[in-house]
């Protein structure tokens, strides 16, 4: 596969996805979302990858949004149809169904906030700024941002942020739940791979069930979401992976999982 503005390395089960755009900032164009649905759908299928990290180039952005040319050319018809492209590429990061954790680098704002959302995990540099700037132009985050970003922080700070355009900067993102750590610049690629590295040690048929779980929840009253949960761990129970880990922790011994 030819790729002109994503870099894509594999090494011991993780891939690191680099949006390479630098010169515009990493932002999302045709091409960068097209190679972004082609590449992760290639992950997704690839045994040897249990684990994705997704960070942007250089040291400035992660992705600072979307091209704002083509944003500009759009009308009503185009622009409903631009949308739910960018949303079917969101939406297949999030259900992947093997994690992928975003290592915010700088800028993510805009498409770039709303694609760090749609990944299981957010890891940010010290220098990273989150935000829905789409007010500012007139129009409306449109790849998922009104429906995840409430979901993440909570509907109140959510609309102030989608509302005044107004980021927030790493240290009040982890305040609010919109990333899981915060480390400094020169460590981010580093704290990522060790955690995409403690994920894939363990059990993948595991990993993709935990995710099916927590991913339903959101879509689910209570109930049903406990006689799926339900579902999932008996399916859980009855992989070769769940017989090891069980025997492992019996005979006091670290667990080798068949899926690795």
């Amino acid at each position: 596969m030819t790729l002109q503005t994503l870099l894509v390395e594999i090494r011991d089960g993780v891939a690191t996805v680099t949006i390479h755009r630098p010169d515009k900032l990493n932002a999302l164009n045709a091409a960068s979302k097209r190679e972004l649905h082609e590449v992760m759908s290639m992950l997704r299928d690839d045994p040897a990858v249990a684990v994705i990290v997704l960070t942007g180039a250089g040291e400035k952005a992660f992705v600072a949004g979307t091209d704002i040319e083509e944003l500009a050319a759009l009308n009503t018809a185009t622009g409903a149809e631009f949308s739910r492209e960018g949303q079917a590429i969101f939406d297949l990061i999030e259900t992947l169904g093997k994690p992928v954790i975003a290592a915010v680098n700088g800028y993510a704002l805009g498409g770039g906030c709303e694609l760090a959302m749609a990944c299981t995990l957010r890891i940010a540099s010290d220098r990273a700024k989150f935000g829905q700037p789409e007010v500012n132009l007139g129009v409306i985050p449109g790849y998922g941002g009104t429906q995840r970003l409430p979901r993440l922080i909570g509907k109140g700070k959510a609309l102030e942020m989608i509302l005044t355009g107004n980021p927030v900067g790493a240290e009040e993102a982890l305040r609010l739940g919109l990333v899981n750590s915060v480390v400094p610049a020169s460590e981010l690629l580093p704290a990522a791979e060790r955690l995409a590295r403690a994920i894939a040690s363990k059990s993948r048929p595991t990993v993709r069930l935990a995710l099916a779980a927590v991913q339903s929840s959101t879509e689910l009253p209570l109930k049903e979401g406990q006689q799926n949960e339900a579902r999932l761990f008996g399916a859980s129970c009855g992989t070769e992976d769940f017989r090891e880990g069980t025997r492992a922790f019996l005979e006091k011994r670290t667990a080798v999982f068949r899926s690795l």
